[in-house]
């Protein structure tokens, strides 16, 4: 339970903290070092106290790794500086439950109750009152969108990737292999370095190619400058999120039963909201919090459904 509980309030701290230093490095450079940093932390542990490179589930972990910390990150962080942590979050987390359910009952043969498909009925309605736009320029309304797309595509991306990490689990069961979280943790986050590391290669390609003399003259902090802002707060997300906050996930689901984990880490939507107000100085209008409500309970009994 403890375990559950401080994954809930690390993946928020995580959320909001993302989402500021995306604003200020950008999103695809911003994840990129952060899971820099936390792949250096997570081999030191997993290579002295865990399995390290070892398991018959290490190439399905890569794999997971490329989709869910990959693709998934990836586009998480190019929905923060466009939607705020706070509607990230709810998409993200409501969304990979119901996705990854469908995926699991299409691949692995997993069957889907009336009830669970209620639930997940029940939270892209929720999902839909949250982010009903209230915008007012066609630019804001564009960026809205994107937001939304980007943060859609991080849902499946980490849906997908919960789906190949059972498959990964399930492949060290039948081996025989013992395996740790932070060691699972560490195989996944290697794979997401490669994407995230490819992504950031394309972006700086595309921006030397298109960066013109108006650019060059907008006033973009320099790279010194960006790290000075940043550093402080890419080490708190690298800690936060896919070091301690996966950690304390995997340690919850190893002594605690999933029915009893899964509800109080799809509460991580409504545990941004103050602190998306402290941060980002972000009000959350009435009809989005009564979306949130309504997604996050969905969320939370197609938990329990399972």
């Amino acid at each position: 339970m403890l375990g559950a509980i401080l994954a809930t309030i690390l993946f928020s701290f995580s959320a909001v903290s993302g989402a500021r230093v995306a604003k200020l490095m950008g999103g695809t450079e911003a994840n990129f070092w952060r899971l820099c940093l936390a792949t250096l932390c997570l081999a030191a542990v997993a290579h002295t106290f865990g399995a390290g490179l070892a398991g018959s589930g290490f190439y399905i972990f890569i794999l997971s790794g490329c989709i869910g910390f990959g693709l998934g990150d990836v586009s998480l962080f190019q929905a923060y500086p466009r939607l705020g942590s706070r509607l990230t979050i709810l998409i993200v987390h409501c969304l990979a439950a119901p996705f990854a359910g469908l995926v699991e009952w299409l691949w692995l043969g997993t069957t889907l109750s009336v009830a669970q498909m209620l639930c997940g009925a029940v939270v892209l309605v929720g999902v839909a009152v949250a982010l009903t736009p209230e915008h007012e320029t066609h630019e804001q309304r564009r960026q809205f969108g994107t937001g939304i797309f980007f943060a859609v595509l991080g849902a499946v991306g980490q849906g997908g990737g919960v789906v190949l990490s059972r498959k990964a689990y399930e492949l060290c069961r039948l081996a025989e292999q013992p395996m740790d979280g932070i060691t699972a943790a560490y195989q996944r986050i290697l794979g997401g370095v490669i994407i995230s590391g490819l992504a950031l290669l394309v972006v700086k390609r595309q921006f030397l190619l298109a960066r013109t003399e108006a650019v060059a003259a907008s006033g973009d902090m320099s790279t010194t400058e960006k790290w000075r802002k940043c550093w402080k707060w890419i080490a708190f997300n690298a800690l936060a999120g896919p070091t301690l906050g996966v950690s304390c996930y995997q340690w919850a689901l190893k002594t605690t039963p999933s029915a009893v984990v899964l509800p109080i880490v799809a509460l991580s939507p409504l545990v941004v909201m103050p602190f998306a107000r402290w941060l980002e100085q972000e009000r959350p209008t009435k009809r989005s919090t009564v979306g949130a409500v309504i997604a996050v309970t969905g969320a939370v009994v197609l938990a329990l459904a399972k």
